[in-house]
């Protein structure tokens, strides 16, 4: 063991993961003291070998260096399996020999942030683990060895799993938005191996983001993907955030399906596959996708929002599927139980075969709703949750029920509403859900109120 401790920023120690403003925030100082505490805690569980991989953003490759320094230093030997998706990187921590996985990625965060996901001996390292990574850089107590870099290549192997569960029949049009972000060469491999039409949109792996950002739960980002989809008249299109964990669909009308509709939309099979099994979605999903997790037989589970916890849950549960409303779908039916976006897209393309009807008449034969998409207000990082815990207490003291699993959810006569704060950046995510134009308008207005309250301005989507 060595001493020589190392501060991180404390706002990049997140509950899922470490983002941070790159050069800011997030420096490569943090990369290779990130790499002495997980190597040094992953040593003393009996662990060696860490799967290392890196998204396209200009920042990854010093990040990913100075990660690859600090893990060996501890004696770790780094599987360096190179430039993709998260979900290839995952993909290498389950098929190859390896005890642990870190992702060098900033997700959908903007061009100028970057950061780390991980994984330890098979599950997510979040929460908990993360606080303890930061005591253990901050004491410098690191386990000291001499390891190596061991480069793999794994995406063909990634790629051919995904085809692998393709069906024949599924001979689709379909517009694939990369949005230039990490999964552009796997999409355009991918799509060369699939059945049916395919055009694959800025698929060019470019950190700068140049023609919209990769955040496929932001409407405005969509455009392209719809335009496209209505000049080509194809039959679906789908969008990817920057590393390839969270999906995005739009149907043949260019109407957007959120992450809880492209849950609904997968689970019939599964369902009618496992009766009974249960389906776990965030506290964000829309009171459709629980009915409709009941009507087909399910156990439906709310849970709170975030990768690794849905991931987690998953697996506790034994579930086959599970989904959080920014479009992560996880698969454990048939596939590795993480978040992989490309995945999902063809078993969804498989399901859509199966159905025999167009994704449209699909969603237009679901239960009426009218609802908001995830309205992101800013709102500090040391502000966002005192802003819940007081909300939560205004409703306890006048009496009105919620659900506390993660911000609060108010039901309502033919609806509900959320506030709950955001584990990735700044910001508070509100979502309103009605039966009637006269119930969202009263939910919006009941988040605005209470927004008011708080000292924050409602933005027009809640006015």
């Amino acid at each position: 063991m060595t001493a020589g401790g190392h501060r991180f920023d404390p706002a990049i120690l997140r509950d899922y993961d470490i983002r941070g403003v790159a050069g800011r925030t997030l420096r490569g100082a943090d990369a290779v003291a990130l790499g002495q505490a997980f190597g040094s805690i992953l040593a003393e569980k009996g662990g060696h070998t860490v799967a290392v991989g890196r998204d396209g953003r200009t920042s990854s490759p010093d990040l990913e260096a100075a990660l690859i320094d600090g893990l060996i230093s501890t004696g770790a030997t780094v599987l360096a399996v190179g430039c993709g998706p998260t979900p290839m990187l995952n993909y290498a921590a389950a098929t190859l020999p390896a005890d642990a996985g870190i992702m060098v990625t900033a997700s959908h965060n903007p061009a100028d942030h970057n950061g780390f996901k991980m994984t330890m001996l098979g599950r997510p390292f979040f929460g908990p683990d993360i606080r303890e990574l930061g005591r253990r850089a901050a004491s410098g107590g690191f386990t000291m060895g001499e390891g190596e870099i061991a480069p793999r290549e794994v995406f063909d192997a990634y790629v051919t799993r995904l085809a692998a569960d393709a069906r024949a029949d599924a001979d689709f049009h379909v517009v694939w938005d990369c949005g230039n972000g990490a999964t552009g060469p796997a999409v355009k491999t991918l799509t060369a191996r699939l059945p049916g039409r395919h055009t694959v949109l800025f698929d060019k792996m470019d950190g700068t983001f140049p023609n919209h950002h990769p955040d496929p739960t932001v409407p405005a980002n969509l455009s392209h993907l719809i335009a496209a989809v209505r000049e080509e008249g194809a039959d679906l299109g789908f969008a990817f955030d920057g590393d390839g964990d969270r999906l995005g669909v739009v149907d043949g009308d260019g109407g957007i399906l959120w992450g809880d509709l492209i849950l609904a939309f997968l689970i019939g099979d599964i369902l009618a596959r496992h009766p009974g099994a249960p389906v776990i979605a965030d506290v964000k999903a829309s009171g459709i996708l629980f009915e409709e997790i009941r009507r087909l037989g399910g156990r439906a589970v709310m849970t709170r929002t975030g990768h690794s916890v849905l991931r987690t849950k998953l697996a506790e549960l034994g579930a086959p599927i599970a989904g959080e409303m920014s479009g992560h779908i996880f698969f454990a039916d048939g596939y590795y139980g993480f978040d992989d976006a490309l995945y999902a897209a063809v078993r969804f393309l498989a399901a859509l075969a199966a159905r025999g009807e167009p994704l449209a008449a699909w969603r237009a034969g679901l239960p009426g709703v009218l609802d908001t998409p995830e309205v992101r207000i800013p709102c500090g990082d040391a502000r966002k949750f005192a802003v819940i815990d007081d909300l939560a207490e205004t409703l306890a003291a006048e009496g009105v029920e919620f659900i506390d699993i993660d911000g609060v959810r108010v039901e309502t006569a033919d609806g509900w509403w959320l506030v709950r704060a955001s584990n990735t950046q700044a910001e508070l995510v509100v979502r309103c859900e009605s039966k009637t134009a006269e119930g969202l308008a009263a939910a919006k207005r009941a988040v605005a109120a209470r927004l008011v309250a708080a000292g924050i301005a409602p933005p027009p989507d809640l006015r």
